[in-house]
């Protein structure tokens, strides 16, 4: 039982967590180059956030949802 504890602890600090120590080692020989990464990824992340408030926004204004309050007497 020890050696799957083990395993898992290997997999992530030797597999999952190998590109945090890669971007960790960039940022010590290049500054500008570990940070493009980071913004890159935040820039991905707005793009994403954008596109799915514009698709929540789409879903909203066609009124397919029922908003009637009836789903508890008590309100």
């Amino acid at each position: 039982m020890k050696d799957l504890f083990y395993a898992i602890q290997d997999l992530f600090v030797n597999v999952f967590f190998a590109p945090f120590d890669a971007l960790k080692l960039l940022e010590l020989y290049n500054w500008w180059g570990a940070n493009l990464i980071s913004f890159v990824f935040i820039i991905i992340g707005l793009v994403a956030f954008t596109y799915w408030m514009i698709q929540l926004k789409k879903y909203n204004d066609t009124d397919e949802e029922d908003k009637s309050i009836s789903s508890h007497s008590y309100l």
